[in-house]
């Protein structure tokens, strides 16, 4: 399992939220605490909006732990949103193209937990992404391809109803191909306004994820960055948070169709 971790607030440095707290992504890379795997060195990416509508992006093969470049962007770069991730493949090979966070447009989607089964049902995966996205189809990861179904859904107009959506193709074609096999999810989705939070399973074995308001914002992690456990509050599962540029929060039922 992966971990990863969204801001949105008024503009702070990258660092802040993503590498120094005494908990952070770069310390989740070698000792997570809330992970299937506590070690989490496949790969990992930040993204940030900046002075256009698109985000900028940084990803990596490196464990977040030795990579400088990770750092130096990190300690320079101010944003009001941003997000980063650390990869633990289960889908996918090690590399820059199956990193997080994913990017097309002025959109960004990161993900943790896998769809169950996604090497065997691959072949069928690929011609059931839409062509109009297909050419952002750059990895192997079941991310990608959760994402790039979700834009063939009209993401830009209903984010949740195509995130819910591209998950029931995925649920339609594991019993299509008669495989016993499960989706697990929290995933960020963000157009570099609102920030969409989803937590969900299809066995109700959710990934972990949380929220928490600091003076500057609201962060979403996959786990505490600190001790402070008690200014930290579980998202439930089968549920989206929804927070938007203002500091606005709304938490809404999910769940595919």
């Amino acid at each position: 399992m992966c971990r990863l971790l969204a801001y949105s607030g008024a503009p702070i440095f990258l660092e802040t939220a993503l590498t120094d707290p005494p908990h952070s992504l770069v310390s989740q890379s070698k000792t997570a605490h809330e992970s299937m795997s506590s070690v989490n060195a496949d790969g990992c990416g930040i993204g940030w909006y900046g002075e256009r509508a698109e985000p900028a992006r940084f990803r990596s093969v490196h464990p977040a732990w030795g990579d400088e470049n990770l750092r130096s962007l990190c300690r320079q770069i101010r944003s009001r949103l941003f997000v980063g991730h650390i990869r633990a493949a289960t889908s996918g090979g090690v590399s820059s193209v199956n990193c997080h966070p994913f990017v097309a447009g002025r959109h960004m989607f990161l993900h943790n937990g896998s769809i169950g089964g996604f090497a065997r049902m691959r072949h069928r995966v690929e011609p059931m992404l839409p062509e109009a996205y297909y050419g952002h189809r750059f990895g192997t990861a079941d991310t990608e391809a959760i994402f790039l179904n979700a834009l063939g859904h009209d993401l830009d107009k209903d984010p949740i109803g195509a995130v819910s959506r591209s998950l029931s193709d995925f649920l339609e074609l594991i019993a299509d191909m008669g495989l016993d096999e499960a989706i697990q999810l929290a995933a960020i989705l963000t157009d570099g306004e609102t920030v969409w939070a989803f937590r969900w399973a299809s066995r109700h074995l959710a990934p972990t994820l949380y929220t928490r308001r600091i003076e500057t914002g609201m962060i979403v992690a996959s786990e505490p960055y600190d001790d402070d456990r008690g200014d930290w509050d579980s998202v439930p599962e089968d549920s989206v948070t929804i927070i938007t540029a203002d500091g606005g929060v709304d938490r809404q039922p999910f769940r595919p169709a």
